[in-house]
């Protein structure tokens, strides 16, 4: 039988290896708050600076010196199949949302249209087809398109409106982003600054509509994968003309509407573009190599 001074001995050690376990566990639980502190960071600046990056802007420069990262192309007739990078989740999949197309408004914006055009229509939009192949000649090669209809169809509705009455035409490409996480060329603005639009706006479809609005996902960055068409925005329900060519993968949040695909050649086309970098160094301005949308057109 042991001893009373045994027992004291035992319990002294139980009680040692308890405050020892104890110890480690909250050295753990203060390490992994640590890095998850630090990770959230990385994240909410990540969203942030892709925000900025791709909304109606004004003339300042807001770039910074860089380089170019690409990314293997997908294939073209699913382009959204793409793995992910590490850390950000691909765009949601598509749910046909109450409505889709039956009630497609475009209110005037604040600011004047930059170049004449007429509203398009409102109201029920079609949905059918769900693809409308258009052709975008640039003075620096053809870039074909795959408008989504069947997912975005007020959007598209606008674009081929504004392409049908030539408000493209000789309009340039007033951006190229190059950085690690953001690869796209934003056109659509006749004005040439970031700051010019149609004269109306009209509001967010697919991704955005496939979240709640109060989702706390719709400021975590997505994955928008080469290859896809998008609208630029000076924040919801303010889509206007300008849009961007996304030509390697790219993280933003899921407030920024995508309309359609970019075929091979279009591809191409871009990698061009964006191998030449940004006017006078940095990773975001007019691209060195000058980009003009001679026409947009249907099929």
């Amino acid at each position: 039988m042991p001893t009373n001074e045994q027992r004291r001995a035992n319990a002294k050690r139980k009680l040692e290896r308890q405050l020892e376990r104890r110890a480690e566990n909250e050295r753990k639980r203060r390490l992994y708050t640590i890095v998850g502190s630090a990770v959230a960071a990385v994240v909410v600046i990540g969203a942030v600076a892709a925000t900025i990056v791709l909304t109606n802007r004004d003339s300042g420069d807001t770039g910074a010196s860089g380089s170019t990262t690409t990314s293997t192309a997908p294939s073209e007739s699913s382009p959204f199949d793409v793995p992910p990078p590490a850390g950000a989740a691909a765009l949601p999949p598509f749910a046909a949302p109450a409505g889709l197309g039956s009630d497609c408004q475009y209110p005037a914006a604040a600011e004047e249209a930059s170049k004449e055009n007429t509203a398009p229509r409102t109201g029920q939009v079609p949905t059918e087809p769900e693809q409308v192949s258009a052709s975008m000649a640039t003075n620096q090669g053809n870039i074909g398109l795959q408008l989504d209809n069947g997912k975005s169809p007020c959007t598209v509705n606008s674009f081929a409106s504004l392409a049908q009455q030539g408000y493209f035409d000789n309009t340039p490409c007033h951006r190229l982003t190059t950085s690690e996480s953001l690869g796209v060329l934003q056109c659509g603005d006749p004005t040439g600054q970031g700051t010019g639009g149609p004269g109306y706006q009209f509001a967010n479809e697919y991704p955005t509509n496939q979240y709640q609005p109060d989702d706390p996902a719709l400021n975590e960055p997505v994955v928008y994968p080469r290859g896809t068409l998008a609208m630029a925005n000076a924040g919801p329900g303010t889509n206007g003309s300008q849009f961007f060519l996304v030509y390697q993968d790219s993280q933003l949040p899921p407030l920024y509407t995508v309309f359609g695909t970019i075929d091979e050649t279009g591809l191409a086309t871009l990698d061009k573009i964006a191998a030449e970098g940004v006017e006078g160094g940095g990773q975001d301005g007019p691209p060195a190599l000058q980009t003009t949308v001679k026409s947009i057109a249907l099929d």
